[in-house]
């Protein structure tokens, strides 16, 4: 019975072939009848219990579903509603990976589909990135899951799901602190404030206390430092200009587009559009005789560390 199955799978993947080829008559390969062909060996390997050659088919089949498909923001009308189709095979196969131990392979394969998706669906898109990435972690590999959560990161912030990326962003600079990137960190660092500020997520003394940056070697004083202090002045303050000017000075204005575009739109609560003015101290036994009214304390003196 095994034997039949196999040679019912070879069988197949010799009429996929067939399909691939090009002749003097048939100038482009038929790739939705190879997919198909694979779809089909890769249930008789399954049934074989071969399971290695069942997953190898199962790829083949997500790769021919999305050929053609390199620049996806391309694809219009039918093509495009066969995407999320493909995507499905990409993960039956990425499952498969993970069931015969090769998890390297599947989280690979889920950051691939997760490129193709992402002109398309990107709430789809954060999840295959989230997902690579925590097959990487399981792994220790957090060089390469700290990117792939940055690139779920990103899209969070372009999707508005702003809460979600300012606790993505703490995971990401959680994962460079551990590997000691710490310029990452730092970078890491800013966005989070940044984010924590538009999103409303944590007041100062929230951002504060959660040492998201004190515990950092290196981070106090240093440009980012005094960047992010600034900026979390001018909105505790309800100093939209000092904002704006953090905003779109070079260390936030060039950023990852997603988050300079964020910069550029954040506003600081009764922000009216510019400086909040300060009411001037009555002269110390002026006419009224009142005196003159305490300082308030400075919140930022001393730094945010």
């Amino acid at each position: 019975m095994a034997a039949q199955k196999i040679n019912e799978a070879h069988e197949h993947i010799a009429k996929a072939e067939k399909c691939l080829k090009t002749s003097l008559t048939k100038w482009k390969p038929d790739f939705d009848s190879a997919a198909s062909e694979y779809a089909k060996a890769a249930v008789c390997f399954k049934n074989a219990k071969q399971y290695e050659q069942a997953k190898d088919a199962y790829l083949k089949e997500a790769e021919y579903h999305t050929e053609n498909k390199t620049y996806p923001f391309l694809i219009k009308g039918k093509e495009q509603k066969k995407m999320p189709e493909a995507i499905q095979y990409i993960e039956k196969a990425c499952m498969m990976y993970m069931e015969n131990g090769t998890p390297d392979t599947a989280a690979m394969a889920l950051d691939r589909a997760g490129k193709l998706i992402e002109p398309i669906n990107l709430e789809k898109a954060v999840d295959l990135y989230q997902k690579a990435a925590g097959v990487f972690e399981n792994e220790d590999r957090l060089r390469q899951a700290v990117e792939l959560l940055g690139k779920a990161s990103r899209l969070l912030v372009r999707l508005k799901r702003l809460d979600e990326a300012a606790v993505a962003l703490q995971k990401e600079k959680n994962m460079y602190k551990e590997i000691e990137n710490f310029p990452m960190c730092f970078k890491v660092a800013q966005l989070f404030v940044f984010i924590s500020c538009t999103s409303f997520l944590h007041s100062l003394s929230a951002v504060q206390q959660s040492g998201f940056h004190c515990s950092l070697p290196g981070y106090s004083g240093s440009e980012d430092c005094v960047a992010m202090e600034t900026l979390l002045q001018g909105y505790d303050e309800q100093d939209e200009d000092q904002v704006y000017r953090v905003c779109n000075s070079p260390l936030l204005k060039y950023m990852d587009n997603d988050y300079a575009k964020l910069a550029i739109s954040l506003r600081v609560p009764g922000g009216g559009g510019g400086k909040k003015k300060k009411a001037a101290a009555a002269p110390q036994g002026g006419a009224s005789g009142a005196p003159a009214p305490e300082e308030e304390e400075d919140d930022y003196e001393g730094g945010l560390c």
